[in-house]
Formats: structure tokens, C-alpha cells, sequence
């Protein structure tokens, strides 16, 4: 939409002249003071000029009854994650209320670097709702990865300048931020003074003081309320994160009251189709917060004017004179549901959709592994101990478990009947071909395979099974397809999803990419898997190790989990 002039926004604003669009009939909740506020809301373009007064407009529209509220702010989420390009995203969570989506693009940076973010910024400029992007700092997240980049301080530094880039992202090293390791040092003082994202799951006392002084302001890792307290105290805006996996809404609600809903915020981080077409996106947040006894003026504050004062988006978050024309009409504030969505003026309907335009997709034939036999699931072993690693289900953290399994012709096999099955992580970047092996407890799985190249945060191909053959069918199936979702059973391929966008991303509607997960899920089911959301499961149970409470003096971490590192 145009940006008006500023002679236009006070003209309108003051009723000499009509405005362009006038919604009639409605009051405004004003995320400040909690009141309701009776009157018309007058747009000027992409900006709201006037409230709580009678105006004219060339369009009016008439929302008598209704509860308007700002649009909401996902604060911290991987678009990757909804397996959707930016333009369908925008599709699906725009008509829910989102107007902004603060966005880290790392998991297709860590798959094809530099060039990944440049599709984000390229695909930032067309979407109807406002994608902005924290540029990815840890690709690869570890040294314990082997990723398809590398992205130094020095590849950053060019694009940190773009119109729709806040600072530096979720900066997931922190023992490498609070031990001064050069590579973290040299992104921190690139974005000094510039926001730069948390990521510092239970760091607490002086480790969390060095984490917080290097500059670093928010935190969407905090699990339980005692967690987010601290850190609150201690400067970072804390973002309530519900995801399809990582789930700490009812962690965190008791926190969230009308004096801490300035300082905290929602976020998604990684929620797919399935679960934003079963139950909802932020708007799914905003209903159970509500639900468990949140204030509603606290929980839509903390998903609009916080979201927008935490990442100094000064220009949006309340429906205010001289604000964007970020709105979401509602019949109620309980149950939200949006009846109306405009984004920057921008009425989200198809008309506004099909009009913008599209992006090349990137990232194409990125699944270069090595074609794998069944002969490579085998775990040459002499001995029986055997770490295993342990599935919460609905949490990426995971129990380092330890189990008998007898050796058998030199190969440890599966024992489906003690829920022991193998996991294996492939590597797909074409790098070194490596293939590590392991076991896992929690998916419930009887017979089959599963596998994915959705693999946190380095996407290499990671598959579970009971037999070798499935495996092996499921992992090389992944190559032919660029990557994707697969469920074997019996040497058969039962269903599939394709993710040709570096392996991340389907090309199709996100209507269709849920329809595939409704049947993927249903297979994965089939064979006896137990787990809500196994796909996205499996996507974390390779990632870099998690720490402890405390790291020691020499920089090395205290493990308690366990996990297979390719």
C-alpha cells in the first residue's frame, strides 16, 4: 500500500476530509490502559489516523459489536518450520490475527547458507503481513554439526541494513558467548547496540549476568516460571513459546499479569500446518491463556504493544493515531476469533494474496547423501551397555537413558517390545557421507520405519525404524523426493511428503501440506508410533547437546542429554 503523506494523515485525522476506510460501529481495546474504547477507527492508507470519534470515509465498514484488538506479533519463530514458503505462511496465519512475524531464517541458512536468507528478505518485501528477519547467528549452531554452511560475522555484516531486518538471531551458543570464543565475539560486536536474540536454556546466576551483559535481550527458552523470573529480573524480555513440540505455555502462564505483560511476549518458534489448522497459531495462545485465568488486557498486550516495544518496532501494537493499521476485528475477546484481518490497511483476503509476487524458490536438489544399504543401520558393538536416549513427549529435551541390549552377530538390533528402536542421522550436505547410529525410547513404533530431512538444526537426514530394510528404503526415498517426510512398512513407501525447498519447505498450499500430514500421521500411527507430533520429534532428537545447570571453569558443559551427532 502507498505511504500516505503527512498533510493526508492529518487531514484525515482531524475529519476535514473523509478518510480512505472507516470501520464503524466497534470499540478498541486499548492495550495501555485496559479501557474500551467506543468509536469509529479511521485509516489513512496503511495507518490509522483516528480514534473514539464519528468520521467519514470513502469506504466504511460496518464492525457494530465487535472487540478490536492490534494484530498480533509472533516475536520468535522458523517460518522452515511451518513446511510452507514465506507466501503460503502468510496465506495461513495472516487471516489469524498475525500482522508481524519475526522470523529466523537458520534452518534453511544451515542448509544452504548466505543465499537462504537472501530468500526470506526477497520474499519479505512481497507477503501482505510484515515478515521482518533477525539474521541467523550459529550456522552451524555447534561445532559438533556438520551443516551445508558456515556463516561468519563477516557474511552478516552486508545485510544487517536491510529494510526488513531487526538485529542478529537467537543466539544458541552461549557457552561460546560467556567463554569469549572469537567467532561469537566477532557477531556480538557487529550488532552491538542492535537487538540480538536469546537462546540460553536454564543459565541462571553469573552465567546468565555474562550472557545478559554481552548485549543479548530476549529469551524464548525459559521452561518453567521460576526460570522466566530470573530472567526478567535481569533485563531480557521473556517470550512465551508454543510450538507443535516445545510447549511451555502452562509453564509460563502463571507469570503473566498485567504488571509483567509489559516485559513478556508469545512466540511460536516451530508449530506446523496440522497443528495451526487443528487448533490455531498465537490466536490458539491467546484463547488458552485466557482460558487458565490470564487478564485478557495482559495476554493481548503481550502479543502486540510488548511484542512491538521488545524489538523497537515503534510504529505498531496499538490501534492508536499515527500507528500502522495492524487490526484484528473479533466478536469476543475470549474466544478469538478473527472475523476481520487488515495488516497495514491491507484487508487479508485472496484479492490481497493474489496480488503479489512470487519469489524462486531456492534451495533445489539439496539432498546429496549417500545412497545407504541395510547393512549400514548395524551397531558394531562388543558389548551390551548401551546409552539410550529417552523421549518426553511434547518436550526437545530428552533423558540420557541406559539399557542391556545383547549383541547379536556383532550388530545390537532393535527390541520393539521394549520400545527400543534405531535412529540413525545421515548426512545429506555432501560434506563427508558420514552415518552414526543409536538408540531411541518414546515412539511407541512396532514395526516400519520413519524418516525426515527436517533435522534440527543441521537437516541431515535422521530415520527411526525396527528393520534395516525400511530404513533404508525410507532414507533413500528421501533423496529422490529433495528431501521431505517418508513412512515405510513392509519395503512399501506409505506416505510421503516432499519438501524440494532445501529439503524444509513443500511448493504446495498449505491446505494440501495439511491434508499430507492428516495421512503421514495416520501412517506413522499405523505402525505403532504413540507420539503427538513424531515428525517434529524426530526433527529434534539430533540436536547439539543440551547443558546442564552449570558449565564448568573450562568452558566444557556438564551433559544431560544424550543424542546422536552426525
Amino acid at each position: 500500500m502507498t505511504r500516505p503523506s503527512l498533510s493526508d494523515l492529518i487531514s484525515q485525522g482531524r475529519g476535514d476530509v473523509p478518510a480512505d476506510r472507516v470501520l464503524r460501529g466497534g470499540r478498541v481495546l486499548d492495550v495501555v490502559t485496559g479501557s474500551m474504547i467506543d468509536g469509529d477507527v479511521a485509516i489513512c492508507g496503511d495507518t490509522v489516523v483516528g480514534i473514539g470519534a464519528a468520521y467519514e470515509g470513502r469506504e466504511v465498514i460496518d464492525v457494530t459489536g465487535k472487540t478490536l484488538v492490534p494484530g498480533f506479533i509472533d516475536t520468535h519463530l522458523h517460518i522452515e518450520s511451518s513446511l510452507v514458503t514465506p507466501h503460503e505462511f502468510d496465506r495461513c496465519v495472516g487471516p489469524r490475527g498475525v500482522t508481524t512475524a519475526i522470523c529466523d531464517p537458520h534452518e534453511i541458512a544451515n542448509v544452504i547458507g548466505v543465499a537462504g536468507i537472501e530468500y526470506f528478505l526477497a520474499c519479505a518485501r512481497e507477503t501482505v503481513i510484515d515478515i521482518r528477519v533477525n539474521l541467523s547467528s550459529c550456522v552451524p549452531s555447534s561445532h559438533m554439526e556438520t551443516a551445508g554452511a558456515e556463516i561468519m560475522a563477516e557474511d552478516l555484516t552486508p545485510l544487517m541494513d536491510d529494510p526488513a531486518v531487526i538485529g542478529l538471531a537467537e543466539f544458541m551458543n552461549y557457552p561460546g558467548v560467556i567463554f569469549q570464543d572469537p567467532g561469537c565475539m566477532a557477531k556480538l560486536e557487529a550488532f552491538r547496540g542492535r537487538h540480538i536474540d536469546g537462546h540460553c536454556p536454564q543459565l541462571v546466576g553469573k552465567d546468565l549476568n555474562a550472557y545478559v551483559a554481552a548485549g543479548i535481550r530476549t529469551e524464548h527458552e525459559a521452561t518453567t516460571a521460576e526460570e522466566a523470573r530470573e530472567k526478567l529480573q535481569k533485563g531480557m524480555r521473556v517470550l512465551i513459546r508454543e510450538g507443535s513440540v516445545s510447549k511451555d505455555l502452562h509453564a509460563l502462564q502463571p507469570l503473566l499479569t498485567d504488571v509483567t505483560s509489559a516485559y513478556m511476549c508469545l512466540c511460536t518458534d516451530d508449530r506446523n500446518p496440522l497443528d495451526i489448522g487443528e487448533h490455531g497459531h498465537l490466536d490458539y495462545m491467546i484463547r488458552e491463556l485466557i482460558r487458565l485465568g490470564c487478564p485478557p488486557l495482559a495476554v493481548y498486550r503481550a502479543a502486540s504493544l510488548s511484542a512491538a516495544e521488545a524489538f523497537g518496532l515503534k510504529d505498531r501494537g496499538q490501534i492508536a493515531p499515527g500507528k500502522r493499521a495492524d487490526i484484528v476485528v473479533l466478536d469476543e475477546l475470549a474466544t478469538c476469533r478473527a472475523g476481520m484481518v487488515f495488516a497495514g490497511g491491507v484487508l487479508l483476503e485472496e484479492a490481497a494474496f493474489a496480488k503479489r509476487r512470487p519469489v524462486e524458490p531456492v534451495g533445489r536438489n539439496s539432498v546429496e547423501a549417500p545412497v545407504v544399504t541395510p547393512e549400514d543401520f548395524r551397531t558394531t558393538a562388543n558389548r551390551s551397555a548401551t546409552d539410550v536416549i529417552g523421549i518426553i513427549d511434547g518436550k526437545i529435551i530428552t533423558e540420557h537413558l541406559h539399557e542391556e541390549i545383547p549383541v547379536e552377530d556383532g550388530d545390537k538390533r532393535p527390541d520393539p517390545s521394549r520400545d527400543l528402536v534405531k535412529i540413525a542421522v545421515i548426512e545429506r550436505h555432501g560434506r563427508n557421507g558420514n552415518i552414526a547410529t543409536g538408540f531411541v525410547r518414546g515412539f511407541g513404533m512396532k514395526r516400519g520405519a520413519i524418516a525426515s530431512t527436517v533435522c534440527h538444526d543441521h537437516h541431515n537426514i535422521a530415520v527411526v525404524g525396527v528393520e534395516y530394510d525400511d530404513m533404508a528404503l525410507a532414507a533413500n526415498r528421501l533423496g529422490q523426493i529433495e528431501g521431505g517426510f517418508v513412512v515405510v512398512e513392509g519395503g512399501r513407501v506409505q506416505a510421503e511428503l516432499p519438501l524440494p525447498v532445501a529439503g524444509l519447505m513443500s511448493l504446495a498450499p498449505f491446505e494440501a501440506v495439511h491434508d499430507d500430514l492428516v495421512v503421514l500421521r495416520a501412517a506413522a500411527r499405523a505402525l505403532g508410533v504413540t507420539l503427538e507430533e513424531p515428525f517434529l520429534q524426530l526433527a529434534f532428537l539430533a540436536l547439539p547437546v543440551i547443558p546442564a545447570l552449570k558449565i564448568t571453569d573450562r568452558g566444557m558443559v556438564d551433559v544431560t542429554k544424550f543424542e546422536i551427532i552426525s
